[in-house]
């Protein structure tokens, strides 16, 4: 069975607009949590904004299976450790007025990341790494030692159907290297359900999927449980 893993940044994003406590992270955590999915993640940046210090420590004591996203940056791998995550995952910083970050890019990874990564791995904590679908960069998330990667799909799903084709190939073949370099694989990226459909008959051999927003909406209109159930199922 493929993984799911709930993100709560569009939740944070949500509550912060209101300026107000709720809606809770915690609270929905748990709910995601007893409705089957795998992992909760949220993001966080040096701004500590919307996903709060707080926020961390309260879904640690609760959270059976925690992500953290955030850049290879030093106060943030400081704030992982203190908080010990079960998964971090390393990216860029969101591009401005997306919820979802960025990829890395090749320089990062040959630089920053495999400190960041060496780490995280002395401090029993696995590291992912979100990068761009593309041969060369796979092959750099490798030298990078880290334990998986996340293959971005935002710039797969948003194209125009007359090359979305192609570019669903090049996502496959970008797969297909890093399972031989044995790199586990999961995708991320403003994903919904005709977008994950179409992830999953172009690229099986993916191992979990991150969704966000999707979920969230869906919740908001029947309940966490069927929303999540609902996406399980088309996961397959």
């Amino acid at each position: 069975m493929r993984g799911l893993v709930v993100s709560l940044d569009a939740l944070a994003t949500l509550r912060a607009a209101g300026g107000r406590d709720e809606p809770r992270l915690v609270v929905f955590a748990m709910a995601a949590e007893l409705a089957g999915v795998d992992g909760v993640r949220v993001g966080v940046n040096e701004s500590l904004h919307p996903v709060r210090e707080t926020d961390l420590h309260d879904l640690r004591r609760i959270v059976r299976h925690l992500q953290l996203r955030l850049a290879p940056a030093p106060s943030l791998l400081k704030l992982a450790l203190e908080v010990r995550p079960d998964h971090v995952l390393l990216a860029a910083e969101p591009l401005r007025g997306l919820f979802d970050a960025a990829p890395l890019e090749p320089s990062a990874l040959r630089s920053q990341v495999l400190g960041a990564a060496r780490a995280l791995r002395e401090a029993g904590i696995p590291v992912g790494v979100r990068i761009a679908p593309n041969l060369e960069v796979v092959k750099a998330a490798r030298a990078a030692e880290v334990d998986g990667v996340e293959l971005s799909a935002r710039g797969v799903i948003d194209l125009p159907e007359s090359e979305r084709r192609a570019a669903l190939e090049q996502f496959a073949d970008a797969a297909r290297l890093a399972a031989k370099l044995r790199l586990p694989i999961q995708a991320a990226g403003a994903l919904d359900g005709r977008s994950l459909r179409a992830l999953i008959e172009v690229v099986p051999i993916l191992e979990g999927v991150v969704v966000g927003r999707e979920l969230v909406a869906r919740a908001v209109l029947m309940g966490v449980e069927r929303a999540v159930r609902d996406l399980r199922a088309e996961l397959g």
